[in-house]
């Protein structure tokens, strides 16, 4: 039973990571097909809200808390700096960069997520112990990634396939030109813009926390973000995109990124990593996460014919061991905190019936008392 278990858990997380691999493969494909990101993003929340309202309403609203309106406004906040920044600050870096590498980069959110954590005094660093030592190394080796994947391209890496499955959006690409990663300015600016919105992500992970807190109900907080963020996303579509064609929806790759991403990625994805952390734990999942890239940036290749860069691969390497590091130092941390404590048989009743109240005997019986042995 437990091997049953442990196989439908990989299979969950690696549904997982290829459903992301998705996202980024349509979200790069919508967009450099002209798709404008903040009318994608927009519609993305729109279509999560759609889809997530009806079930917070038929499974947890009648359970739910009653909604304050202190806590409705901290879920307000939540949403706009969280989602709606993230996702569109994500959706302009994604023009400038590539899928692969915003596969690449999601392997910062657990180390971001860690040091806000950690200036949040919700996390601890112990220096003098090895898992104190295995954080704050991976922290640098997550800063080394980035730097390498920012600043060195190196050569190309393309794989043995000349004809890609999608040939009409490649060559589309080709012609008018949107492949701004060729550009070295433009790619640095892409990564800087995938750092912020992996910073403002995971400062939505860290905040939820006070926020789960308050209001336990998770599908109807998930709802009501999606909701906010979709109102928020249409103000600044409205603001920064005045042209009505941009903002309809065809039977092309744009409905069906929106569709995707809104659907799959918010609401299978959801229940699938509550799944995974009730039955394995969040380390397992977050473990997982590498996965994505190694399909993205197979997918991109072949799907799309998009040169792999020798920097973005090493950059992507080094930032999966700066993510091990770091896990590997919770994890040890959680150990010595937890202890595993060894008990003996304790002989007093053999030295009370003995009469003995020697201090020798007393010592040795104090030996004899339970013990928590820090691993």
């Amino acid at each position: 039973m437990k091997i049953m278990e442990a196989n439908k858990a990989y299979l969950a997380v690696i549904l997982i990571q290829s459903i992301y691999a998705g996202m980024f493969l349509l979200s790069k494909a919508a967009f450099d097909l002209g798709m404008n990101t903040f009318v994608f993003v927009f519609y993305r929340q729109a279509a999560a809200a759609v889809f997530l309202i009806p079930l917070a309403a038929a499974f947890e609203w009648k359970n739910a808390p009653p909604l304050s309106f202190v806590t409705l406004c901290k879920i307000f906040f939540l949403s706009l700096f969280g989602i709606t920044f993230s996702l569109n600050i994500y959706g302009v870096a994604l023009i400038y960069t590539s899928a692969s590498l915003a596969a690449a980069t999601t392997n910062c959110i657990p180390i971001i997520t860690f040091f806000i954590a950690l200036l949040f005094g919700m996390e601890m660093v112990r220096l003098r112990t090895s898992g104190g030592i295995a954080k704050v190394a991976g922290l640098a080796i997550c800063l080394v990634g980035v730097t390498i994947i920012a600043f060195y391209r190196g050569p190309t890496l393309k794989l043995l396939v000349h004809h890609h499955l999608l040939g009409s959006y490649h060559n589309t690409i080709q012609q008018h030109g949107q492949v701004a990663s060729n550009s070295h300015t433009t790619w640095i600016k892409g990564c800087f813009l995938m750092l912020m919105a992996n910073i403002f992500w995971g400062l939505w992970l860290v905040l939820q926390v006070p926020v789960i807190k308050s209001y336990p109900s998770k599908l109807v907080l998930t709802a009501l973000q999606c909701l906010f963020s979709a109102i928020q996303s249409f103000l600044i579509a409205v603001a920064l995109e005045r042209d009505p064609n941009q903002w309809k929806l065809e039977w092309n790759v744009r409905l069906l990124a929106v569709v995707y991403c809104g659907v799959v990625v918010t609401g299978v994805t959801f229940y699938l990593q509550a799944w995974v952390i009730e039955k394995k734990g969040p380390v397992f999942l977050a473990m997982s996460q590498p996965l994505a890239f190694a399909f993205t940036i197979f997918s991109s290749a072949f799907l799309f014919g998009e040169t792999i860069s020798l920097g973005s691969v090493l950059g992507a390497m080094v930032l999966v061991g700066g993510l091990y590091s770091v896990l590997w130092g919770k994890n040890r941390e959680h150990k010595v905190e937890d202890g595993i404590c060894l008990t003996t048989k304790t002989p007093a009743a053999e030295i009370e019936s003995s009469g003995s109240n020697s201090k020798e005997a007393i010592v040795e019986a104090t030996k004899t008392v339970p013990v928590c042995i820090m691993v």
